[in-house]
């Protein structure tokens, strides 16, 4: 049986920490900046994680 490939999109936007937590970065910061706060647009250049809930779901795209 072939070996099980994880998403590529998942890939792409998804990383571990080094004690297992999920990185993501934020939504609606990569285009049609001039009409948002300068403070909305440094907020949203930070990394944040996933939450608890759909933790599972991204690990099974990762680690299929």
């Amino acid at each position: 049986m072939p070996k099980m490939k994880a998403k590529s999109a998942a890939k792409k936007r998804f990383a571990f920490t080094g004690t297992g937590k999920i990185k993501r970065k934020h939504a609606y910061h990569s285009h049609i900046l001039t009409k948002k706060e300068t403070t909305q647009k440094r907020n949203l250049d930070h990394t944040a994680l996933v939450s608890r809930d759909d933790e599972q779901r991204v690990k099974r795209m990762l680690l299929a």
